[in-house]
């Protein structure tokens, strides 16, 4: 399981990961954007915040239940109290990312709605709220800041004690 706030790299760092260990990719915004039909920004505007917090709780749930390869949760799964009972238990890894380099890596252009208005004073924010619940959920804790998608890949294994397949 990887959390962390958007900018940190749960998806590119999952996707080597999975790689590297032979097993699959899940990401459980894009599972709540197949239930919905449509992208996370859209759900956020057209059904609101709680709406879009209820089906990724769902699908944390799910994906907990049949998915056995490399998991990233979006980064406000943690707000919710029953997807962090669900994560307590997991080798669960929060990626730590400050907000400038957060900043760099999310780019202005891309549509994430906890983002709008100055990304990296809200991407400051979020790691200043967020920091106590992935701290809570993280049975490690990788910093993210001045290292490469495979840097943190490989950090992420050390820290769980996993070896990879094929490296």
């Amino acid at each position: 399981m990887l959390v962390g706030v958007p900018g940190s790299g749960k998806t590119t760092v999952g996707t080597l990961l999975a790689q590297r260990l032979d097993v699959e990719f899940r990401d459980t915004d894009h599972d709540v954007e197949v239930v919905e039909g449509k992208p996370v920004p859209d759900i956020f505007v057209d059904s609101g915040e709680a709406h879009f917090r209820a089906l990724e709780r769902a699908a944390v749930a799910v994906a907990l239940e049949e998915h056995d390869g490399v998991l990233a949760l979006g980064g406000g799964a943690v707000i919710d109290s029953g997807t962090r009972a669900l994560l307590v238990e997991q080798p669960t890894v929060w990626l730590q990312v400050g907000a400038a380099a957060g900043a760099k890596r999310v780019g202005l252009d891309v549509p994430r709605p906890v983002l709008l208005g100055s990304v990296r004073g809200r991407l400051a924010a979020l790691v200043a709220e967020r920091a106590p619940l992935y701290a809570e959920v993280a049975r490690a804790t990788v910093d993210t800041d001045g290292l490469t998608p495979e840097a943190v890949a490989g950090a992420v294994l050390s820290a769980l004690g996993l070896e990879a397949h094929d490296e």
